[in-house]
């Protein structure tokens, strides 16, 4: 039996990726780590809360103390790193953030894994950390060249923790995941954003021209291929994951429109942001010569998400209130 510490697991993917955990025929126990910023709620983990193989600590990996007496008192073995800021454009607001929790965050756990002599510490990391690409796919030994503050705190934490197992040997495996969409995604992302301001007849700001494209990889997927590379991955090594599903953003916002029954009106083109990059793309044989692949298309998962955000206006409209809209006032109206 292994005994997870889930750090961000109160976060979209990590919620996802406890569910998922907790529904497997598994003994493992899953202690959930987390600070509880904005993005990170109970309520995305309220239906596994009476789980008996589920515990919830309130934390912040940024405090080694803290992150080692939690390990010690649970028995904890392995650490999956999904504690992150995420959100570009809050880091090319407020880059502070982003360097403290993705870089010094990650240090920290890296030594309390050496420290404590824990048996693995998977990190989870994101496509932009290599940067842009026109044609073709970045394979995990491409260089990385990330572009907003955001990519390159996550490129950092990634170069901290390789450092970790170069020297020290530290039992680490790494997965770089696609754009990411599904239940529980905080409506400041493109998707859950232009779903619920459809929802209420809210115009859909879309960046640019709108022909950004992105992989979209469905949550249940990549909880599934994390948990994978647990379970079959060599220490020491990067895996993409992805779906091979692109879209610009531009079709993305006209799906949910047409999905939903609104006029192609309510999607606006507004200002693009800085150092916006055009394309991420991943090749996967790495990853699928293990034997592991994407299995929800990109019609079943767009489906699956549209009518999650619709049966539960409950979690998102106290989202999109207060300090959110002031935010989403400043980055798309005030531009």
């Amino acid at each position: 039996m292994r005994t997870l510490l889930v750090t961000g697991g109160a976060g979209f993917i990590g919620a996802n990726f406890v569910h998922y955990m907790l529904t497997r025929e598994s003994n493992d126990r899953i202690i959930v780590y987390d600070k509880l910023t904005y993005a990170g709620r109970r309520e995305n983990l309220a239906a596994v809360a009476d789980h008996p193989r589920f515990l919830f600590v309130q934390g912040d990996i940024c405090e080694m103390a803290q992150v080692r007496a939690t390990v010690e008192q649970y028995n904890v073995d392995t650490i999956v790193n999904f504690a992150a800021e995420s959100h570009v454009d809050r880091s090319i607001l407020d880059p502070d953030a982003f360097v403290k929790t993705d870089v010094y965050g990650v240090y920290v756990l890296c030594e309390v894994v050496k420290q404590m002599g824990l048996a693995r510490l998977h990190h989870v990391s994101t496509d932009e950390v290599y940067g842009p690409i026109a044609e073709g796919k970045f394979r995990e030994d491409d260089r990385f060249m990330p572009t907003s503050p955001y990519a390159a705190s996550k490129a950092s934490g990634e170069l901290i923790a390789l450092s970790y197992y170069r020297t020290y040997g530290l039992p680490l495996t790494i997965t770089r995941g696609v754009n990411t969409y599904g239940p529980y995604q905080y409506p400041e992302k493109a998707i859950p954003l232009f779903i619920t301001n459809a929802i209420d007849d809210i115009p859909l700001p879309l960046y640019g021209n709108g022909l950004q494209v992105r992989d979209r990889l469905y949550v249940t997927d990549h909880a599934s291929a994390i948990a994978f590379v647990l379970e079959h991955g060599k220490p020491g090594e990067a895996y993409n994951i992805a779906a091979d599903m692109e879209k610009t953003n531009l079709e993305v916002a006209q799906r949910i429109v047409q999905a939903l029954g609104k006029p192609a009106a309510l999607i606006q083109f507004v200002k693009d942001r800085p150092a916006h990059d055009v394309r991420y793309a991943l090749a996967t044989e790495k990853l699928t010569a293990l034997g592991w692949q994407a299995s929800v298309s990109f019609e079943e998962g767009f489906e699956r998400t549209v009518r999650w955000y619709q049966e539960n206006e409950n979690w998102w409209r106290p989202i999109k209130s207060g300090d959110w809209l002031d935010y989403y006032r400043k980055q798309y109206t005030e531009r």
